[in-house]
């Protein structure tokens, strides 16, 4: 391998610090970011823990359902 792959033409010594600290910048952004989603997906699992046994309620008369969901007047 070439060092003056590395050296960029002169402009390695400005470049190379520019692409380290985007790279650092952005992984503290996904550390950030990926602590925060499991911190709420806690919450939100336990507040609505309940939620997951509850069992739906069918209407008795589905004839009424069926004619307030048609739009017709018949």
């Amino acid at each position: 391998m070439s060092i003056e792959i590395l050296i960029l033409g002169g402009y390695g010594q400005f470049v190379w610090p520019a692409f380290i600290f985007t790279f650092l910048s952005c992984l503290m952004l996904y550390i950030k970011t990926k602590k925060s989603l499991t911190k709420y997906e806690k919450i939100h699992l336990y507040k609505f823990k309940e939620l997951e046994n509850s069992n739906v309620v069918t209407s008795k008369d589905k004839k009424i359902t069926k004619e307030a969901l048609s739009g017709s007047t018949i």
